[in-house]
């Protein structure tokens, strides 16, 4: 254990669980800052004593007016590194912080993408100024948006505040709201939707889509959509604008009860409707020139990313318990995408 450590002493209330781990988690002070994963963990490095002796069993008996200390190291830096990269930041406090992430910016480094990630650029904004996640003084990323998909993201700055996230996402509760551009449109009317397996329609026009979904068995950085097996997502879409006639693409508003990789994408592609500009689920559709003029078809054909957008994000604050929801207006490149179709409506 580090030298650097800090003492949390933790005395055990009235009708306390019959085990350790349960026991001191519901017990340990909030301003402790210590999630019932890092408990765990620090029961487990020996780091909980109680009358000198190391407890080291979760399963040990406790009970009520037991004292034990904590010995919790202090947190060590991260081995990612800070850069100097631009952030759009909606909200920051002690506890956690919102931005909107551009297109382009991977969230986490990995072997492909070391550097120049969102994790790099939080390092830099906290400054060091970061309690730490997990005994390491790194940013808490409790959800990501893919590399091209722009918008909202929350970033624990603490092990409460990244547990009391986490819960929330684990819970489905947290609303996430997202526009897309996508080719044709998801219509009730279109009786071809209601032979899609997993496809229905709800008051208001509204299409939700329930699958189950797993990695690709041959192309592994594919997610596919499966009735059996892998896990549970569900999607609803609502069409916001359609453009042209027949619909040649739509501006549609879409919301997850679930947060599966990729979901948005492979399900509205599931039921023919793929993003435009999505490299991997969009396909090889093209506009008619005929219905919607040629500067739109080139406009589709020539958008650089997947046209999705985290648009909405709203979540309970997990240290003060405030209700909090933010939202960020669709980018530059989807606004100029969704004019240019538009545009190419009404000149017909």
């Amino acid at each position: 254990m580090s030298s650097l450590h800090r003492i949390v002493e933790v005395i055990i209330a009235e009708n306390p669980p019959k085990r350790l781990d349960k026991a001191i988690a519901r017990d340990v002070p909030e301003e402790a800052s210590l999630s019932r994963s890092r408990l765990a963990r620090l029961i487990a490095e020996g780091a909980v004593r109680r009358g000198g002796q190391v407890m080291d069993d979760p399963r040990a008996k406790v009970a009520e007016g037991d004292l034990f200390e904590i010995h919790v190291p202090e947190a060590e830096e991260s081995h990612i590194g800070p850069e100097d990269i631009p952030l759009e930041i909606v909200y920051e406090d002690a506890d956690l912080i919102v931005v909107n992430k551009p297109a382009g910016m991977v969230v986490h480094p990995a072997p492909g993408t070391p550097t120049g990630t969102l994790v790099n650029a939080l390092l830099h904004h906290f400054g060091g100024e970061l309690s730490g996640v997990g005994g390491e003084k790194r940013p808490g990323i409790v959800h990501r948006i893919d590399k091209d998909t722009s918008g909202l993201l929350v970033v624990a700055k603490s092990d409460v505040a990244h547990h009391g996230l986490a819960s929330q996402f684990e819970a489905h509760s947290v609303e996430r709201r997202y526009f897309a551009v996508t080719h044709g449109a998801p219509d009730k009317a279109d009786p071809r939707l209601g032979g899609i397996k997993g496809t229905s329609f709800e008051p208001g026009n509204i299409l939700k889509i329930t699958t189950q979904l797993a990695r690709h068995k041959t192309d592994r950085q594919k997610q596919a959509v499966l009735f059996s097996g892998g896990r549970h997502a569900v999607t609803r879409a609502r069409m916001v604008e359609v453009f042209g006639d027949p619909a040649q693409a739509a501006l549609v508003e879409c919301w997850l009860e679930t947060g599966r990789t990729h979901q948005i994408r492979v399900h509205m592609a599931h039921v023919g409707h793929g993003l435009i500009g999505d490299p991997t689920y969009g396909g090889r559709r093209k506009l008619n020139a005929n219905v919607i003029g040629e500067a739109a078809v080139e406009a589709a054909r020539s958008f650089p990313r997947q046209a999705l957008h985290a648009a909405t994000l709203g979540f309970v604050h997990p240290v003060t318990g405030e209700n909090l929801s933010f939202e960020a207006p669709i980018p530059k490149d989807m606004v100029v995408l969704i004019e240019t179709l538009r545009s190419g409506v009404q000149a017909r």
